[in-house]
């Protein structure tokens, strides 16, 4: 029978290859979304912002990326699926249902529609473009959320209206037009469920998800499902609480690519876990009495994790935190600024940000044409830096300062060597390690009992130490500088 699940998730209508993956199946109401233009314009953002300007090769962009937490997200629920079947013996069974086979198909095609569409309201320079402290202006302004949804009803998405807009909720608003515009009904999918495992959303699932959600619970659960306090109402929250940790959570197919991804093409190698290895350890886990549904993984497979999370710390330490890569963030950033003071760009992006007809224009493309604009009128603009690649110099790093600190280090810096202070920048970002010491919901450790052969749930910090070693810091840069002068002071 198992064999038959395969058959049932294993069909598919084209094969894309990948560098880091390899083929990658599609199935046909996949492929009419990857071909809508507004997920053609991820071909033209890049993942990492401008880091190629410092790792040449990571020039890869959204759009393979968020094929790759499609085809990543897949493996984790299979995985899991076989595991299950594996260790329950089912696959000599003749007893696994149509049902059952039915919400299996029904919850796989929504992880993938849910990890295919995650990213896609990204901008130009992905996370640089919201951190542009005159785009947080054109985003925070009043009745963008209703402008960009005006004549569609986002109340099925979101209970209340967000005073200011991240990109996950242009992400939302693009897989709603997406969905909208092939006709997801037609391949039996509601794009309800498929957005309301996406972040930012609240979704009252549909009956056909609430209907499987229920046989798959009890297909996983066992005798357990009828068991505790937990009453047929909860159970389409707790799978699709399942279904959005594989798309956004502590051990996630989003992190996971993006570490394989950003580590190959920026030919670092302390991104390269053994995803083989964690998936094969990843189990489903369930607590009737919290009541609780979520991802598990085996006592030996917690090393296969450990490197999970050491690598991602990494990561953010040595890539991403690179001291040169920070400081072209922080000239992306004044470089966007500089491109909004251009009425009409200014006038051009903001239609973008409240429209989904022109809001596919938003790529790095248009900021690169900006640019170059931009650095022929004034040839000592932050601009220029970005086009021809001068980086700002680098002063000095501290770690964990509080902002009073890096305030006082900053005015030390200019002191010593004699600077304006003005002219010291900084640039800081979180090495972010994990949230799983304190999220203890997010994933727990199956542990087996050799002699009462039997398995229990136990939190994550009661059996590795591993956890409570790291923990997030602050990485600070301090920079000079360039002789920059705003378009008004040139003029």
């Amino acid at each position: 029978m198992r064999s038959a699940v395969n058959d049932l998730l294993g069909a598919y209508d084209k094969l894309i290859m990948d560098p880091v993956h390899g083929g990658i199946p599609l199935y046909r109401h996949e492929i009419r979304v990857i071909d809508h233009p507004l997920f053609q314009r991820l071909r033209n953002i890049c993942q990492n912002d401008i880091l190629s300007l410092v790792f040449p090769g990571a020039t890869h962009s959204r759009f393979l990326h968020s094929i790759g937490v499609m085809h990543v997200g897949t493996r984790m629920f299979r995985s899991m699926i076989d595991a299950y079947l594996r260790e329950k013996q089912l696959s000599q069974q003749t007893d696994l249902s149509l049902s059952q086979l039915d919400a299996i198909d029904y919850l796989a095609k929504t992880i993938r529609l849910g990890c295919l569409l995650h990213d896609s309201g990204h901008s130009s320079f992905s996370h640089q473009f919201t951190q542009a402290r005159r785009i947080r202006q054109l985003m925070s302004r009043p009745g963008r959320f209703e402008d960009l949804w005006e004549g569609v009803d986002f109340s099925s998405y979101h209970s209340c209206t967000p005073d200011e807009l991240e990109h996950e909720h242009y992400s939302v608003r693009v897989a709603h037009e997406v969905l909208a515009d092939i006709g997801i009904e037609s391949a039996g999918l509601d794009a309800r469920d498929v957005i309301g495992i996406m972040e930012t959303t609240d979704v009252q699932p549909s009956d056909a998800f609430c209907r499987h959600a229920r046989t798959f619970w009890h297909f996983i659960a066992g005798d357990d499902a009828h068991s505790g306090a937990l009453s047929q109402a909860d159970v389409p929250r707790l799978v699709m609480d399942l279904l959005s940790s594989i798309v956004s959570g502590e051990i996630d197919a989003d992190r996971a690519d993006y570490m394989l991804r950003d580590g190959f093409h920026s030919s670092v190698t302390i991104g390269g876990f053994n995803l083989d290895h964690l998936l094969s350890n990843l189990r489903f886990g369930w607590d009737v009495s919290e009541p609780w549904l979520g991802l598990a993984i085996t006592h030996k497979g917690l090393g296969a994790l450990e490197d999970f999370v050491y690598s991602r710390h990494q990561m953010y330490r040595k890539v991403y935190a690179h001291k040169t890569a920070l400081g072209f963030d922080w000239l992306l950033r004044e470089a966007i600024n500089e491109v909004l003071e251009d009425p009409e760009s200014f006038e051009w992006i903001d239609t973008c940000l409240s429209n989904m007809r022109y809001f596919a224009e938003l790529t790095d493309n248009f900021f690169w044409e900006a640019f170059r604009k931009v650095a022929r009128r004034n040839p000592h603009s932050f601009s220029r830096c970005i086009v021809d690649r001068i980086k700002l110099d680098h002063l000095d790093t501290r770690e964990d300062l509080s902002h009073q600190g890096i305030a006082d280090h900053r005015d030390w810096l200019a002191e010593q060597l004699k600077l304006d202070p003005a002219r010291v920048v900084t640039c800081s970002m979180r090495a972010r390690f994990s949230n799983i010491q304190d999220n203890f919901n997010g994933i727990k450790v199956l542990v087996r009992d050799p002699i009462k052969r039997t398995r229990s749930l136990r939190k994550i910090t009661e059996v590795s130490a591993f956890f409570s070693k790291f923990s997030d810091g602050t990485i600070t840069h301090f920079y000079l500088q360039p002789g920059v002068t705003t378009p008004r002071e040139s003029e």
